[in-house]
């Protein structure tokens, strides 16, 4: 496994020598088909494209917010400034995943100027806290991404909710999605607290690019605008960006095997593609989605680059047929239904008072 940083868990059983941390003998063989294609190469050329587009869609947005001026119609930036820093996402997220540039300098500068300045979210924090995700997917105790949700994907996590969460986790299939609105906030003020802690590598240097993101981003907006639409562009474009990420990340896992205390009777090949849910790419689904529609081979290869991801599906899709392993592809509808009526299965029983 390729990733920021090398996992700390121990090979799997079955490894072959000098494989990494969760590599298993299943795992071996499709990884030396995928090599055999050069599909971890990287593409340095082909980011330099992604990060030009990533930065005119920006421009685009600033010259529309200067143009457009103190007028209601700013809402409409609004929107595209959220659109854009989901875009901005991909680009500090396969920078963390070194799938971009084997210089680890510059992808950390990459990962700070998206994730830090674009955003004002921690790149130091979220890589350690997505690495372990990875390592670790739908796992209900070591998934980090499990455990910062309010909403729960077993009833045992109902007994450590608060009040208020509790009326959240009973309706959870429907106000998981309107909860998205919040998404970018909640990531934001989770990079205050673990910079104030000290609990990231430079929280000296992560919190002045964010200090200085905050000053230029509040400078400009109500400069530009009447306090009023200040505020509103405020909330529209953090809602419009919070609601994206959703969409980015709901799909992946929610819905499908979880793992509880087992992690150790899975080989690498069978965790990673047993709690993956791909989503039918097109051109149009590559693009909103950053390569993530293409869940399972992003997970077996994190390291691996965007423009890869197509062929190794088709090399992963082939082996597990070969292997017998259930590999999940599904439409961007249906996605998102299947993630809805898992969370309300979940709840259904406590509505009905059986929490336990």
């Amino acid at each position: 496994m390729q990733s920021a940083q090398r996992s700390t868990t121990a090979p799997a059983k079955g490894a072959p020598p000098g494989a990494e941390p969760g590599q298993s003998a299943t795992f071996a063989e499709l990884l030396r088909r995928v090599k055999a294609e050069g599909l971890l190469d990287l593409r340095p050329r082909y980011y330099v494209g992604k990060l030009a587009l990533n930065t005119s869609l920006l421009v685009a947005g600033l010259t529309a917010f200067v143009l457009v001026g103190a007028s209601w119609w700013t809402l409409l930036v609004a929107v595209w400034m959220g659109f854009c820093g989901g875009q901005s996402s991909f680009m500090w997220h396969d920078a963390g995943h070194k799938a971009m540039f084997r210089s680890k300098r510059l992808a950390t500068a990459v990962g700070l100027f998206h994730a830090n300045f674009v955003n004002g979210i921690s790149y130091g924090w979220w890589v350690n806290h997505h690495n372990r995700h990875h390592s670790h997917p739908n796992h209900l105790d070591l998934d980090p991404d499990i455990g910062r949700r309010t909403a729960i994907f077993d009833r045992k996590q109902y007994a450590s909710r608060t009040r208020r969460q509790r009326f959240i986790v009973r309706h959870q299939g429907v106000l998981f999605f309107l909860l998205l609105v919040c998404e970018l906030f909640k990531m934001q003020m989770t990079a205050y607290r673990n910079i104030a802690r000290r609990q990231i590598r430079q929280p000296v240097l992560e919190g002045s690019i964010i200090a200085a993101r905050a000053a230029l981003y509040l400078g400009a907006v109500f400069w530009v605008l009447t306090p009023l639409q200040a505020v509103a562009f405020i909330v529209v474009q953090q809602a419009a960006q919070g609601v994206y990420f959703g969409m980015i990340f709901a799909p992946n896992h929610k819905g499908m095997e979880l793992r509880d205390g087992e992690e150790e009777t899975l080989d690498w090949l069978e965790r990673q593609v047993l709690t993956s849910r791909n989503i039918r790419p097109s051109w149009l689904m590559d693009f909103v989605y950053g390569g993530l529609n293409y869940q399972i081979e992003h997970h077996l290869f994190p390291a691996m680059p965007q423009r890869s991801l197509p062929r190794a599906r088709e090399l992963t899709m082939e082996y597990c047929a070969e292997r017998g392993i259930p590999y999940k592809e599904v439409g961007f509808f249906r996605s998102y239904r299947e993630v809805a009526t898992f969370l309300d299965e979940v709840a259904a029983p406590i509505r009905a008072g059986q929490a336990s």
